[in-house]
């Protein structure tokens, strides 16, 4: 006979055994609760600074598709085409050493407020540009202001989110990307008949929509209770997590998360566990570090990065070249690709991260494959087919990639890290994710250009050794506190007493 799990046994399959034993037991949804409907309505507010980047990636490759934006700029192909786009990246790069130091000094608010400004100055100088060279100034000042948007708005939910809840949230952050992605492409859709510069000058204007929501709401949102405990404001973190996990009197659950930060940050400080240099100190840091990097620099060079800038070539490629069509599919998939990478959200809880990314490199391979193949035939053959069979591999390539790769890019390495080494590892990551969409920003217009379909094989074969990498190297982190999660990267030596009870249980049931 079967014994049906209880909800405590649930829990602890999601966030470990410590938090378990004290999470408040309701039958009630958390939209019931007012505390967490509250939580989570603010959390919004840093999560759509995702949507930056999607609405970027989904602009330039409508605006590619446009007559009227290639007239005005000069038709720029090859090495300006990558420029343009490349550009963003250069800023992003640049804000990166300041973004951390920002981030820990002045805790995680100040940075997002400081980017959705700067942002909306980029998009301003973006629509009223008169020539090449100041379209890509507001790129590169777009770039520099999303950093300061992007990597504290990551750690900001890690940290503020309620504990069943996190691992969804912080997989969910990057899944707005695709909001931002829908919002541009369609835009662009509707004004592709608009004559002049109003066509592309419309969805540029667009881009300051969600990040001046983000300015206006920016005033409820409340600070990182892990940021104030490392300030030693114990009292004000209290009094959030009083507020906004479990308003019950003398709650053992904000007792227990309590206990657990005050911890974990002062064993942290003690061990002056805080310099750059710490990120390569010990074998479990060295893990964490070398994780990171795969995640960020292969989000980039796994071959999607062809499909989020330069869709309307590969389109052109196999005959599709209207812009009616070209702009219509992108919007179809920008949609596709929100619904994909909101099951990975989902499923992150239920499935693990492990297994989701082995899943997702596996298909994305397959599929590239396919691709390439399909791309071989139409284009040495013409035929029609094969040209459809790769606009569907498009979207199986983006289905794959967005069920990990997007929910993950952030949700994985932000909680790897610990508190302090949370902002430089975030960063480290966003290092090599901006270099690696540089190059390729640079690299694969001029690769389609020169070697056509035979482009794609180069994307086949880092698929094949990414899978190798994900299956020797990422750890599970599945039902784990944030706390906790030190316990797979560094064994006994872990920060927190319920990473090291965790532990000895684990080491006693063997």
């Amino acid at each position: 006979m079967t014994v049906k799990p209880t909800q405590k046994d649930r829990d602890a399959n999601v966030v470990g055994q410590a938090l378990a034993e004290v999470l408040p037991q309701t039958d009630k949804w958390w939209f019931q609760q007012p505390h967490l409907l509250k939580l989570n309505l603010l959390l919004a507010i840093p999560v759509l600074s995702s949507s930056v980047s999607g609405f970027d990636g989904s602009l330039m490759n409508g605006l590619q598709a446009l007559p009227q934006w290639t007239s005005d700029f000069g038709n720029p192909q090859g090495k300006m085409l990558g420029l343009v786009n490349g550009i963003m990246t250069v800023g992003m790069l640049l804000a990166l050493p300041i973004t951390p130091i920002l981030t820990d000094k002045y805790g995680r608010k100040i940075p997002i407020l400081f980017g959705c400004i700067g942002t909306i100055i980029a998009t301003v100088i973006q629509v009223v540009s008169v020539n090449y060279g100041m379209f890509c100034l507001a790129r590169g000042i777009l770039g520099f202001a999303s950093t300061f948007m992007i990597s504290p708005s990551a750690l900001l939910i890690a940290e503020l989110a309620y504990p069943t809840h996190r691992a969804k949230y912080t997989s969910a952050f990057f899944t707005v990307y695709y909001v931002g992605a829908i919002v541009a492409s369609w835009v662009t859709f509707g004004t592709q008949n608009m004559s002049g510069s109003m066509a592309w000058k419309v969805p540029s204007i667009f881009q300051a929509i969600l990040p001046l929501i983000q300015v206006l709401a920016f005033w409820w949102l409340p600070q990182s209770p892990r940021w104030l405990v490392a300030q030693d404001r114990i009292q004000e973190a209290t009094e959030i997590l009083t507020r906004l996990h479990d308003p019950t009197p003398n709650s053992p659950l904000v007792a227990t998360e309590m206990g657990e930060i005050i911890e974990s940050i002062q064993m942290e400080k003690e061990a002056a566990n805080t310099t750059w240099g710490s990120l390569f100190a010990t074998p479990g840091n060295r893990r964490r570090c070398l994780v990171a990097i795969v995640v960020g620099l292969f989000a980039q060079w796994n071959g999607v990065g062809v499909l989020s800038y330069y869709l309307a070539k590969v389109l052109a490629s196999v005959g599709i070249t209207g812009t009616f069509d070209q702009t219509l599919i992108n919007g179809m998939l920008q949609i596709f690709n929100f619904l994909a990478a909101l099951l990975g959200a989902f499923l992150v809880d239920r499935l693990g991260r492990r297994t989701l990314f082995l899943w997702s490199t596996t298909g994305m391979l397959i599929s590239y494959i396919i691709w390439t193949a399909c791309s071989a035939v139409n284009n040495e053959t013409g035929n029609s087919t094969a040209g459809i069979v790769v606009v569907v591999c498009v979207f199986i390539v983006f289905f794959h990639y967005d069920i990990a790769w997007t929910p993950l890019l952030f949700g994985y390495p932000t909680e790897i890290f610990p508190y302090s080494l949370r902002a430089k590892g975030i960063t480290l990551e966003l290092f090599f994710n901006s270099g690696g969409l540089m190059v390729a920003q640079f690299v694969n217009p001029i690769g389609m250009e020169s070697l056509s379909w035979r482009y794609y094989i180069v994307f086949s074969c880092i698929l094949a050794f990414v899978l190798v990498l994900i299956y020797f190297l990422f750890p599970e982190t599945k039902g784990h506190s944030l706390e906790e999660i030190a316990v797979i990267f560094d064994g006994p030596r872990a920060e927190t007493s319920a990473a090291r009870e965790k532990h000895d249980i684990e080491v006693s049931e063997v």
